[in-house]
Formats: C-alpha cells, sequence, structure tokens
C-alpha cells in the first residue's frame, strides 16, 4: 500500500507541470530577431489549428489588416516591407473557423525604392553560355540543363562543371543593358546537392558597363579556402587593371552548407560615376552581415553596353572532380 500511494503522488505531480505546446503554425524562416533585407523569404507551415485541418494561411506585417492569402497548409513568398522594426504575423484557418497565429519580431534594412526595376528568373534565359576561366589554373569543362526538380519555381537551372587542378568552370548570361543604374541587389536561391565536399568556391558575379564605356565588376563569392565572403576589386588603373579578391571578415564557406537544401542569398552594391563599388550586406538564409567597404572597380574591356551575371563553380582539389550547383528564383534589383 505505501509503495502504491508513492506512485499516487508522483504522477499527481507530474500532471501538473505545465508542457509547453507546440506552435500550430512553424515558421521556418525567417527567424525570430532576424536582420533582412527587402524583399525576404517567408517559410511556414501549419498541418493542424486547434485540432482542425488547416485549410488557408496569411500574413501581415504590424498593424495592417490587410492578410495576404494562400490556400493549404504552407507559404512560401517573398515579403517586401520597409526598414525598421515589424512584427510579421504568420496565421493558419482550421476547417471549424480556428484561427493560429505565430508572430515573429525582424528588422528590415535595405529597402528597394518604388522606382526600382528587376529582372527576374534569369536562370531560364536561353543564352546562358559556359566557359573555363582562362584566369584560374587548371581545366574545366561544363554544361547546364533546366530542372523541375530540385526546384523553387520548378525551373531550377542545373550546372555541373567537369575539372583538373581546381578547375573554375564559368557561366554567364546577358540579361539586357542599363548605363545609369547605380544601385543593385543580387537575389538568388542556391542548392548543393550531397556530397558538397568537392566544392571550393561559389562566385556569384555581375558586370555593367557604365555611359563612360567602362565596365563595372561586382565579383563575389563565398570563399571555402579563407572561410569568408570575398569581393573583388581593380588595383590597378581601368586600362592598366589588376582584377584582385579581398577577404571580408563575414564568415562563409560552401562546403559547410546543408547539402540538399535550398539557401537564400542577396547581396547588397552600389557604385559611383567613377565605378568605384560599395559592398553593404550580404544575407544567407536571412542572417545579414554587414560589410561597407568601397573600392575601385572598373575597367577598360571595350566591351558595349550590358548587365551580365556570371555563376562560377570552383573545385577543391588539384587531381580531378565534379561540382554540381542548381540555381533558382534568381532575380536583379536595380535603380
Amino acid at each position: 500500500m505505501p509503495f502504491f500511494k508513492k506512485r499516487t503522488l508522483a504522477s499527481t505531480a507530474l500532471s501538473a507541470i505545465a508542457v509547453p505546446a507546440l506552435a500550430a503554425v512553424v515558421v521556418n524562416s525567417p527567424v525570430n530577431g532576424a536582420q533582412l533585407g527587402s524583399p525576404f523569404s517567408l517559410s511556414a507551415v501549419a498541418a493542424n489549428c486547434s485540432s482542425q485541418n488547416v485549410v488557408a494561411m496569411a500574413y501581415s506585417l504590424d498593424n495592417s489588416a490587410a492578410n495576404t492569402m494562400f490556400n493549404g497548409t504552407a507559404i512560401n513568398a517573398e515579403v517586401q516591407s520597409g526598414n525598421g522594426s515589424h512584427t510579421l504575423h504568420v496565421k493558419a484557418w482550421g476547417k471549424g473557423g480556428a484561427v493560429c497565429v505565430t508572430d515573429i519580431a525582424i528588422t528590415v534594412e535595405g529597402m528597394m525604392p518604388s522606382n526600382a526595376m528587376s529582372a527576374a528568373n534569369l536562370q531560364v534565359l536561353s543564352n546562358w553560355v559556359a566557359q573555363h576561366d582562362t584566369a584560374a589554373p587548371g581545366t574545366s569543362s561544363g554544361w547546364m540543363s533546366l530542372n523541375n526538380w530540385p526546384s523553387r519555381s520548378g525551373n531550377a537551372r542545373k550546372f555541373v562543371s567537369n575539372y583538373s587542378n581546381y578547375g573554375n568552370q564559368r557561366f554567364e548570361v546577358s540579361y539586357g543593358d542599363d548605363t545609369s543604374s547605380t544601385n543593385f541587389l543580387y537575389d538568388t536561391w542556391i542548392y548543393l546537392p550531397s556530397p558538397s565536399t568537392s566544392i571550393a568556391n561559389v562566385e556569384m558575379d555581375m558586370n555593367q558597363v557604365m555611359a563612360n564605356g567602362q565596365t563595372v565588376i561586382y565579383g563575389f563569392q563565398c570563399d571555402g579556402w579563407t572561410g569568408t565572403w570575398d569581393y573583388t576589386a581593380n588595383t590597378g588603373t581601368p586600362s592598366k587593371p589588376i582584377d584582385t579578391w579581398l577577404h571580408s571578415k563575414a564568415a562563409c564557406n560552401p562546403r559547410k552548407w546543408s547539402a540538399d537544401t535550398w539557401h537564400h542569398v542577396q547581396i547588397s552594391y552600389s557604385r559611383d560615376d567613377s565605378g568605384n563599388v560599395t559592398y553593404r550586406s550580404v544575407w544567407f538564409d536571412g542572417a545579414e552581415s554587414d560589410l561597407y567597404v568601397t573600392v575601385p572597380s572598373a575597367f577598360d574591356l571595350g566591351w558595349s553596353p550590358t548587365l551580365l551575371t556570371n555563376l562560377q563553380l570552383d573545385g577543391d582539389t588539384a587531381v580531378s572532380g565534379i561540382v554540381t550547383a542548381y540555381l533558382d528564383d534568381l532575380t536583379i534589383y536595380r535603380w
């Protein structure tokens, strides 16, 4: 009998302990307290709300009464927001009318003005070309294809580089011309299939010919050798250029990216009329790293007016290897 009483008391005490319930609305991105650029990515799911099957979801910002609605049990959206601190309300409706909400505190920086232009879904353009970067060691060859899996939009571009002696295969596409825009936001999603241990660098560049005929190179990469985000500078002159990689203090290593996962990369930069580039910030999966460095980056290349973007994949070994990456929802904003 004493043993039985002890078990009864213990059971009663345990039943009185409050166990936190799992949130009905699970927000995968952004995380609470995140510092973000605009637009930022919202990813959320909700299967049940107050024991009811979820039939619709929505989000709103701050005190706005306007809900952006989605049918079903998931949200994957790009959200525009003004600068400053905000509360993101992510909501779900059950079949019987129940409403569940998860609130996320965010800080938004780098809002684009209303006159910003965008070139969207650049990964689907048919004029992509592949070539070996002759300024780098080794040899490489590459090929591309459009794929509906893995993909966010249903049209992701697959890039494959076969290389030796570190390789360095460049894939590029021209998507227009604009000599007057001076501010840019490079925005894309990148997927590295497993195993992703043979990749050294993921380089994401943009080139712009200015009104004076000089080409500005906005060079940017995740550097697996130094574990940093890098940017380029012309340490020579426009007529006698020396294209040089400089290392920031912001950490990045593609071999540490989760494989078989889409990663969101946003890069903000601007230039002046002389081709001096200011690299402002980079966001990786919603986490911001401030850069705020200004470097000369004008080159006399003799190009006709163009806007061009590159993706370059570098291997990590002196022997032969293969590197594969997928790019989706590639959009470049400018103003």
